[in-house]
């Protein structure tokens, strides 16, 4: 308890702008992968936030809530409210502010030196609930008001599949890959220095993107179709890495001793 206001105190004293540099200074690389809008923008917005965060003496899980608020009542606008330019301009900026919240309560974790797994846990879970509510979401919306055709709606459910699964092949991914000991992991997740050619190829797939394309709402056959190609390239990224995920992880032979099937493990 006397840390805790220890370390409240110092980050009221330490300047924003000292507390921004240190974060730099401190934040773990991207991934090569990472698309242009994730890499280049969103985590340094999420960077300021950290540093007002740590400031003002808020947990990461606190950060992680807001992030949630934020996000949340997006989705619930979307299945409120007709689509309209101010609906969507709302949905879209309330979306970013919840992404560059996403980014800075890791960011207020490493300031803080209190990364758990509670807290990482927490994270994922809120992660997995907006990307498969998200398009429901926008389904429902799009019923209740009958802007589309009904064929349509097809897109967005499923568009909740793919997004539901690519998540969740990429957490599961990552923690086999640290169960291999001795494995190197995928290229595509390795820090390395920024590519803009690589950042611009996989820009359909950036949850940024989708965020921004909302604000298409109130030229709805327009948006459909911006929403219904970023669909198809994140289910085509999909299939690319869940093939190569595969690939890596059966190359992974493990010695007899690590072969040795536990109670409750899957195969």
């Amino acid at each position: 308890m006397i840390g805790d206001s220890a370390s409240t105190v110092g980050a009221g004293r330490e300047g924003y702008l000292d507390v921004v540099r240190r974060l730099a200074a401190a934040q773990k690389p991207a991934a090569r992968s990472a698309p242009a809008y994730s890499r280049f923008v969103n985590r340094r917005i999420g960077r300021y936030l950290a540093a007002w965060a740590y400031r003002a003496g808020l947990s990461p899980n606190a950060v992680t809530g807001i992030s949630a608020v934020f996000t949340f009542a997006a989705i619930v606008l979307l299945i409120v409210l007709p689509p309209s330019w101010g609906q969507g301009i709302g949905i879209a900026a309330l979306l970013l502010v919840g992404y560059a919240f996403d980014s800075a309560d890791g960011q207020v974790s490493r300031l803080q030196g209190t990364s758990s797994p509670s807290g990482e846990w927490l994270d994922h879970m809120v992660d997995a609930t907006k990307v498969s509510t998200m398009p429901l979401a926008l389904a429902v919306g799009f019923y209740r008001f009958d802007v589309v055709p009904i064929g349509w709606l097809l897109v967005p459910i499923a568009f909740a599949v793919v997004s539901a699964v690519l998540f969740f092949g990429m957490i599961l991914t990552e923690q086999l890959r640290r169960r291999t000991a001795g494995a190197v992991p995928l290229a595509a997740e390795q820090p390395g220095r920024p590519s803009w050619l690589r950042a611009l190829a996989v820009l359909p797939m950036d949850y940024g993107v989708l965020c921004i394309s909302f604000v298409l709402l109130g030229a709805v056959q327009v948006f459909v179709v911006v929403y219904t190609l970023i669909a198809i390239a994140t289910t085509a990224f999909l299939l690319l890495a869940a093939t190569k995920w595969f690939r890596e992880l059966r190359a992974w032979t493990p010695t007899p001793s690590k072969a040795t099937p536990q109670k409750g493990d899957l195969r």
